[in-house]
């Protein structure tokens, strides 16, 4: 019979530590198999009863309980290892980076981690992992809102600002603008919906079945949405949205803002406008009509109903629009949450 092993001496930690790797289900086979043979150890197992007890040879018990006393239970993880030595020089790891701050070459207006590897000699894989070190997204672009050249940009835009941050008592803020040329798009072929394991398919051939033209307007403090349809975009259907407005309305003086599209400055609106005290109407500056919150709407609009979307006439748009806005008011209008910030 062999001469019984003498137990590991462990503190309450390393039996809770060891306890807790045996106990689970998702530490890998070889690390609950070093926990067993430390484990056995502390219960006095020989070589011998562990080496039958875990299938495994007196050289394995012997490295781990030596790895165990010299590191305690840091010791059971793998050693490190230098592993396959680098085979991309600073000089490539440099190109890339090059590469991927400069326009292309050859009529490229843009890289893929493809090209940049078949210019440098690496896969794209390796690409991938240099700009990520880099923290460089050459897939990535953010829009920036340029300078106005307006002269009166600052007036203007804390004019706008001010009423969407503390509104006049007895007065609604309203922000009008139009989406033109949505086109009523069919396919040539009926769509194939959403199936397990297949995105929704459409044909890339189409017909078109004419435009619409959307204006709309948000109530800044409630969020609701007013908007009709339109045959062309001009002064006189401005106008009738105007009055729209104001008798919707009727018990409350509106600050309307708009950006500086020629038909919201026609002599026709100046006049209304003028006789008409209960309304005022805001330009945003030049360039500025990100400071037109209804744009935020439109966007919201073009994710839920125009992408991807197939209408078999003009007018199926049409009503699916106002279907939309309908819901919109009902379930979802509230206020945004809206910052500027001037730096």
């Amino acid at each position: 019979m062999a001469r019984p092993s003498t137990k590991a001496n462990l503190t309450t930690e390393e039996m809770i530590e060891l306890q807790t790797i045996l106990r689970s289900t998702k530490v890998e086979h070889r690390l609950k198999e070093r926990a067993s043979i430390i484990w056995d150890w502390h219960e006095g197992r020989s070589y011998d009863e562990s080496q039958s007890l875990r299938k495994v040879t007196r050289r394995v018990i012997a490295k781990w309980r030596s790895r165990f006393l010299k590191n305690r239970l840091e010791g059971l993880t793998d050693a490190y290892r230098s592993g396959k030595p680098v085979v991309i020089t600073e000089a490539q790891k440099n190109r890339v980076v090059h590469l991927a701050c400069n326009k292309p070459a050859k009529g490229y207006s843009n890289w893929s981690q493809q090209r940049i590897g078949d210019e440098v000699g690496i896969s794209a894989s390796k690409v991938n992992k240099i700009l990520k070190e880099h923290d460089l997204k050459p897939h990535k672009v953010e829009y920036w809102c340029g300078k106005s050249t307006d002269p009166e940009f600052e007036s203007k835009m804390l004019n706008i600002v001010g009423l969407y941050m503390n509104p006049p008592e007895n007065a609604i803020v309203l922000c009008v603008d139009e989406k033109t040329q949505i086109q009523a798009l069919d396919r040539t072929q009926p769509e194939l919906p959403l199936r397990y394991g297949n995105p929704k398919r459409l044909t890339a051939t189409y017909k078109r079945n004419g435009v619409v033209n959307l204006i709309a307007s948000l109530a800044v403090h409630k969020g609701e949405v007013i908007a009709e349809t339109m045959e062309s975009n001009n002064a006189k259907n401005f106008l009738k949205f105007l009055k729209k407005l104001a008798s919707a309305y009727r018990d409350k003086k509106l600050y309307i803002i708009a950006d500086n599209l020629a038909v919201h400055k026609h002599e026709s609106v100046k006049k209304w406008v003028e006789k008409n005290k209960r309304v005022e109407l805001h330009h945003t500056p030049t360039y500025s009509s990100w400071l037109n919150q209804v744009e935020i709407w439109f966007n919201i609009l073009s994710k839920d109903v125009l992408k991807g979307a197939v209408w078999h006439s003009k007018q199926q748009l049409i009503d699916q629009l106002m279907e939309y806005i309908k819901t919109y008011n009902k379930e979802r209008a509230k206020p945004f949450q809206w910052t500027y910030n001037p730096c």
